[in-house]
């Protein structure tokens, strides 16, 4: 970045501390909250330049001073060779960002090839994932689900919350995780004890703080039912539950958890703005030739971006070459490691473009 658009962001960065030094600014917690983050961005990039500046000073007054004492020259060796490391940090603090991180998402999660044995398998991947959401003090609700008969899950859509706005989000950690997870185990329904391998999908989208994509009313159907227990056992007198079907692009959502109607219809348009939003992204990037990979949705075990090998108690990621073996505590929702590979995989890739 040259050094007039480094002089804009430090310009930005002053601007909004002095903005968000003003108590009417707070007064509107949702504009509040967009500058926070904003200048929660732009903090380690002013530190990163103020850090360099301060050494390249250093540098030149140890020079100046190396000719009347040693002792400044080797000073001035020391100060010289951090400048490469700070200089390749500051690079990759101004790589573009990507405009979600600091998202919350929805996720849904679809049973696939196996029959019973994907259901189980997406019961256990959403286990996994509140879990993991659980260790990281995220908020997590199931919004709506379909069984399956051996207490798996044929669909299952799930909102995972950060508890207050941040620069890296859930957004930032999850999504990569779209796409077809394969499983390798002796499924429950196997009575010779023979491997099966099944495959189940997940697909996530990040969850919109504000309202980008209009949605015509006149393009939805909204039906209202009773909400319903494991077994079809009503558990509510009233239609609670609310199915909102977009009619231009015949996606369905629903959503049965929340106390009220008014409620459960808030969610799904939730949802369906969270997913329409996606389709709006992958159709600009489309448009754009953006390299970001898209998200897997036909689950076919061909297609797999991971698999669990229950036998070898092992986790491989296809697209990073990740292999561990360490299932049972990836499972309980140690995911951090495949996510930083993943990450360092996509800043790895983001560094080469830039220097290209």
């Amino acid at each position: 970045m040259d050094s007039s658009s480094l002089a804009g962001l430090l310009a930005e960065h002053a601007d909004l501390e002095t903005q968000l030094a003003d108590p009417a600014v707070h007064a509107d917690q949702a504009i509040a909250r967009k500058l926070g983050r904003r200048y929660a961005e732009l903090t380690p990039v002013v530190r990163a330049v103020q850090e360099l500046d301060t050494v390249r000073e250093d540098l030149a007054a140890a020079r100046e001073l190396a000719s009347e004492d040693a002792g400044f020259a080797a000073e001035a060796e020391e100060l010289s060779a951090k400048i490469p490391e700070l200089e390749s940090k500051l690079t990759e603090l101004l790589l573009p960002r990507d405009p979600y991180d600091g998202s919350d998402v929805v996720m849904e999660i679809k049973s696939g090839e196996g029959g019973e044995e994907s259901a189980l398998f997406a019961g256990d991947l959403l286990r996994m994932y509140l879990r993991y959401a659980e260790r990281h003090g995220w908020k997590a609700e199931v919004l709506d689900s379909v069984d399956s008969d051996l207490g798996g899950f044929k669909d299952v859509t799930v909102s995972i919350k950060t508890k207050s706005a941040v620069v890296d989000g859930v957004w930032s950690r999850l999504k990569f995780e779209g796409g077809v997870h394969r499983v390798q185990r002796v499924p429950a329904t196997e009575s010779q004890g023979r491997i099966h391998t099944s495959a189940s999908g997940v697909l996530i989208y990040p969850e919109p703080e504000e309202v980008e994509v209009e949605i015509d009313p006149n393009d939805l159907r909204i039906d209202v039912f009773r909400s319903s227990g494991p077994g079809g056992q009503s558990v509510n007198t009233t239609d609670s539950a609310v199915r909102i079907t977009h009619l231009p692009t015949g996606i369905v959502v629903s959503c049965q958890n929340e106390k009220s109607q008014i409620q459960n219809r808030a969610r799904a348009l939730q949802v369906l703005q969270a997913r329409l939003q996606a389709i709006a992204e992958e159709e600009a990037a489309a448009k754009a030739s953006d390299a970001r990979k898209s998200q897997i949705r036909t689950v076919d075990r061909s297609e797999r971006i991971r698999t669990y090998n229950f036998p070898e108690n092992r986790i491989s990621d296809h697209r990073v070459n990740y292999k561990a073996y360490n299932l049972d505590q990836v499972l309980d929702g140690e995911l951090d490691g495949v996510l930083d590979a993943l990450a360092n995989a996509d800043r790895e890739e983001r560094l080469a473009e830039s220097a290209g």
